[in-house]
């Protein structure tokens, strides 16, 4: 699919799951290395560029998530999420670990707890659709620390895919997800799509407490921001690390 793209080839066995991403937002700020190592499960090296770890906050709409072999039904597999997250790199394989993923579809919340140990949470949320977005999120998991985002994003120049070696590319050319349990084992979840149809964007930010309700406060300087209309994605089943 995107082999010559990739770092490394993409699995050979069946994928688990198909999906959808559109109207994604990647919202990124520069932090001190030292500020998120402490918050990343033992054996889980943290990636950086220049020096400098990132910090992503991810607004997207997801559709069309279907088993293999599997259709996939409208009132389930189309729902707003958005993810928090940071960049590591293990067995030379670059890739995201989430603090938090945030849905709108308890569906989705529970896969995503139990078949990727990932820390899912319900949310109230709203995404509208068109040249400008809106997004809202208000988190409504019992027990979890309360977390919100509101804002509007657009595009504001041709979509391409980033150059290699670029900030952008380091940033968004991630084709697993890493995992760890309350055991802290540690699990591996390979993707693969297409290169990200980058563009530049614009945003308006009028509540962001997601990071800060796992301690981490973002820069006040503006943010790195990217837009991307919409891209499919292929998930294969997690896999515990040695």
């Amino acid at each position: 699919m995107s082999e010559v793209y990739r770092p490394y080839p993409p699995p050979c066995g069946p994928w688990l799951l198909a999906q959808t991403w559109s109207d994604l937002l990647f919202v990124h700020w520069p932090v001190p290395a030292e500020a998120l190592r402490p918050l990343l499960p033992a054996g889980l090296p943290l990636d950086t560029f220049d020096g400098a770890a990132w910090l992503g906050v991810v607004p997207f709409r997801m559709s069309g998530v279907r088993p293999r072999l599997l259709p996939a039904l409208p009132w389930l597999s189309t729902f707003p999420e958005l993810n928090v997250r940071t960049y590591v790199v293990r067995d030379g394989r670059p890739g995201v670990f989430f603090f938090s993923l945030d849905a709108g579809n308890p569906a989705a919340v529970a896969l995503g707890r139990g078949a990727f140990r990932l820390p899912y949470f319900r949310a109230r949320m709203l995404s509208t659709r068109g040249q400008t977005i809106a997004y809202v999120s208000e988190r409504r998991h019992r027990g979890a620390p309360p977390a919100r985002f509101v804002g509007e994003y657009a595009p504001v120049g041709p979509a391409a895919p980033p150059p290699r070696g670029s900030l952008a590319h380091f940033l968004t050319a991630r084709y697993c997800l890493y995992a760890a349990d309350r055991a802290g084992r540690l699990y591996r979840a390979e993707i693969d799509h297409a290169p990200w149809p980058l563009q530049p964007a614009t945003a308006t930010i009028a509540a962001n407490t997601m990071s800060s309700a796992h301690g981490i406060a973002p820069p006040e300087q503006p943010p790195l921001l990217h837009f991307a209309r919409r891209l499919a994605v292929r998930v294969w089943p997690l896999r515990r690390l040695a």
